[in-house]
C-alpha cells in the first residue's frame, strides 16, 4: 500500500477502534489556533498523537515535520508551513537537564556532517571496514553511506516503507538491515543496489530493531514490540524466533563478545540476556527493579557495560561471576544515557536528554568520568559503533548529522 494512502486507513483504524464514541477527540485538549484541525487529523496516523507534546526545538520541529513529509503525511504542500507554525507555537521544548560537562585527560574533536535528505531521522550508524560512516535513514527509506575523508554521499533507496533502523556489514562488504515497519531483514549489494528480504515466519515479529553478525557469519537480531529474538543463517535464509522468558522483555540493544556469545538487554525489564544457537535465552537480573537498559557494548575482557535509560546509570555486568556494578550517569538521574561503544581503553556514552547532548567517557580503571557537549545539541544519538582507527561514530537522529568522535590521546 502506498505510504500516501496507509497513513488514513492507520488513523481511521485508531480513531475508529480506540475511541467510544462519547469519548474525548484525540488532541481536542490541544490548544486553539491555525493548523490545529490538520494536526489532529493526521498526526495520530501512525504514532500516539500525545508524543506532541513532548515539544521541541523550532528547528526540532522542522525536522520532525519533514520526517512525517517523507512518509507521506496526508497534509497538503500548501499546510506544512502552517502545520509547523502550530507545532512550534503550542509544543515548545520542554525543560531538559542541563548537561554536566567534566574535564579530563582526553583530547577529542567531535565532527558533523548535515544528511543531504532533510527529515532522514538516521537512526543507528554502522562503521564500514573501507572507513565509510553509515546510517539507517529511517524516515527517508535509505541506507546511506559518507566517506569522512571527502565529504561524499550516497544514498541507497530500500523498498517503500521499509523504514530502515539497524545495520551491520558483513564479511563480504553486504549491508543488513531490518526493516521495522514491514518486519522483514534487509541485505543491501552495495555493488548492484539490489535489496533483498528475508520474511520473518511469525506475523507479531513485525517491528524487527537492532541486529548484529556473529563469528560465523549468523545474523542475529532483536524484535522489540514483538518480543522476540532472532538468527538468520544467510546460507539457507533459515529464520528462527525466540520470546524471552520474561513477559514484555522488549529485546533492544546487542552485542557478541569474544566466545562468539550473543548478548542483549531488554528494555522492558531490569534483565541482560544471552541466546545461544539452540535458541536458549539466559536471563541476568540487575539490581535495580527500575532499571531499563537500552544499549550494550562488550569490552576485550567480556565484561558487559549497558546504558540503563530510567535511572540515568552506565552498569557493567560480569557474567563469569555475575558481578553486577553501576555508575550514576554525570548530568544526572533524568539523563536518559542511551547509544554506547567501548574503544581505547574507555566505555563511550551519549546522554540523550541534557541539553546539550552529552558524549561521555568512562574510565574501568579509574572509574572516573570525563564529557563534551555534542555541537548543535546533539539530538538524539541512539546507537554508536566504532571505526577502524577506534574512534565512536554516531547519528544524531533530530539534528540530522552523522557524526565522529575523533580521539586525539588515549590514557590507556
Amino acid at each position: 500500500m502506498p505510504a500516501k494512502t496507509l497513513f488514513p486507513v492507520i488513523a481511521a483504524a485508531l480513531i475508529g477502534s480506540g475511541y467510544p464514541a462519547l469519548a474525548q477527540a484525540p488532541g481536542a485538549n490541544f490548544p486553539e489556533g491555525l493548523g490545529k484541525a490538520t494536526v489532529t487529523s493526521v498526526c495520530g496516523g501512525c504514532h500516539d498523537i500525545n508524543r506532541l507534546t513532548a515539544g521541541y526545538t523550532p528547528e526540532g520541529w522542522l525536522t520532525v515535520t519533514n520526517m512525517m513529509r517523507n512518509f507521506g503525511a496526508p497534509v497538503p504542500d500548501d499546510q506544512w508551513d502552517t502545520v509547523r507554525a502550530y507545532l512550534i507555537r503550542s509544543f515548545p521544548e520542554q525543560p531538559r537537564p542541563p548537561a554536566v560537562l567534566i574535564p579530563g585527560p582526553v583530547e577529542v574533536n567531535i565532527m558533523e556532517w548535515p544528511l543531504p535528505t532533510p527529515g532522514s531521522r538516521p537512526h543507528d550508524p554502522m562503521a564500514g571496514k573501507d572507513g565509510a560512516i553509515w546510517w539507517s535513514g529511517q524516515l527517508a527509506n535509505k541506507l546511506g553511506r559518507l566517506d569522512p575523508k571527502t565529504g561524499t554521499f550516497k544514498e541507497y533507496p530500500v523498498n517503500p516503507m521499509s523504514a530502515p533502523h539497524g545495520l551491520v556489514e558483513d564479511r563480504d562488504g553486504n549491508v543488513w538491515f531490518t526493516g521495522n515497519f514491514r518486519g522483514f531483514i534487509g541485505k543491501l549489494d552495495i555493488k548492484t543496489g539490489e535489496v533483498k528480504e528475508y520474511s520473518l515466519p511469525d506475523p507479531k515479529a513485525r517491528d524487527p530493531h537492532t541486529l548484529v553478525i556473529d563469528h560465523n557469519g549468523v545474523v542475529w537480531f532483536s524484535v522489540q514490540n514483538g518480543n522476540f529474538v532472532g538468527r538468520l543463517d544467510p546460507k539457507t535464509g533459515d529464520v528462527k524466533l525466540a520470546t524471552p522468558p520474561t513477559q514484555n522483555a522488549r529485546p533492544y540493544g546487542m552485542a557478541v563478545n569474544s566466545k562468539n556469545v550473543v548478548f542483549f538487554v531488554e528494555f522492558g525489564a531490569p534483565k541482560v540476556a544471552t541466546i545461544d544457537d539452540n535458541m536458549h535465552i539466559q536471563e541476568y537480573q540487575l539490581p535495580n527493579p527500575g532499571s531499563r537498559p537500552r544499549r550494550i557494548a562488550i569490552t576485550p575482557d567480556d565484561k558487559v557495560w549497558y546504558t540503563d535509560y530510567s535511572r540515568g546509570y552506565l552498569g557493567r555486568l560480569d557474567p563469569a561471576t555475575g558481578e553486577i556494578k553501576e555508575w550514576a550517569s554525570p548530568s544526572g538521574p533524568k539523563s536518559l544515557p542511551y547509544g554506547i561503544a567501548a574503544t581505547k581503553g574507555g566505555i563511550w556514552y551519549c546522554e540523550s536528554a541534557a541539553k546539550p547532548n552529552t558524549i561521555v567517557r568512562f574510565d574501568p580503571k579509574t572509574e572516573k568520568f570525563q564529557s563534551w557537549a555534542i555541537p548543535g545539541g546533539g539530538d538524539i544519538v541512539r546507537n554508536m559503533d566504532v571505526d577502524r582507527d577506534g574512534n565512536p561514530i554516531l547519528a544524531n537522529s533530530l539534528e540530522n548529522e552523522v557524526g565522529l568522535v575523533a580521539v586525539k590521546n588515549e590514557t590507556n
